[in-house]
């Protein structure tokens, strides 16, 4: 009995695992030996490479472009039309004019950690990775590794402010000392780098 859904429209290669609960909708692409867990979702026409490895209760949001050999952890959300690229320097051809073949590159992948978003049109230029519950902001494009509860926008993104796991925007309430407004979880950051003040 199968445990998933999938539109008749998608494609799904016989070789790709698919999660219980898990739902590829219209017009989607899963690719050969794709992984996806238990209840993701992957919207109208996303698409999703070869080999990538995709976590439980991930959301890729319609027209997102998920490349090989991207890394999706738990609970990741990709949001309508984001890009995560494979190859740092693309060329269609070798510097004799062949064409390039899969043999005559290296492919390099996106990394997102647990409950990390990206927001709509974000472009990661791989190799990066996008630390646990960060947020990248719409239109984005990411060309450096962001730290966990990092909120980043802008291009090449930089940190603008730290967020929960909520996603809301923490208000820092004492020097180096935050909080998320609708938790009241505390966090406490140190050279730059955010953590839950345990």
């Amino acid at each position: 009995m199968v445990s998933y859904r999938v539109s008749e429209s998608a494609q799904v290669d016989p070789s790709a695992t698919i999660g219980a609960g898990s739902s590829i909708w219209d017009l989607a692409q899963v690719r050969e030996g794709a992984v996806l867990g238990e209840q993701c979702v992957i919207g109208r026409g996303a698409y999703v490479g070869a080999g990538v490895r995709i976590g439980d209760r991930v959301k890729i949001q319609n027209l997102a472009l998920v490349y090989e050999p991207a890394v999706l952890d738990d609970g990741v959300f990709i949001g309508p039309a984001v890009v995560l690229t494979n190859d740092r320097r693309p060329r269609a051809i070798n510097p004799d004019g062949t064409l390039k073949l899969p043999e005559d590159w290296h492919a390099v992948g996106v990394h997102v950690l647990t409950g990390a978003s990206v927001g709509a049109r974000a472009v990661c230029v791989a190799p990066v990775t996008i630390g646990r519950w960060a947020m990248v902001a719409a239109g984005s494009v990411v060309t450096a590794d962001v730290p966990d509860y990092a909120l980043v926008a802008g291009s090449p993104a930089c940190r603008i402010g730290w967020v929960g796991r909520t996603g809301d925007r923490l208000v820092e309430r004492a020097q180096g000392r935050w909080c998320c407004p609708t938790t009241a979880e505390t966090f406490l950051e140190v050279h730059g780098v955010l953590s839950p003040d345990d």
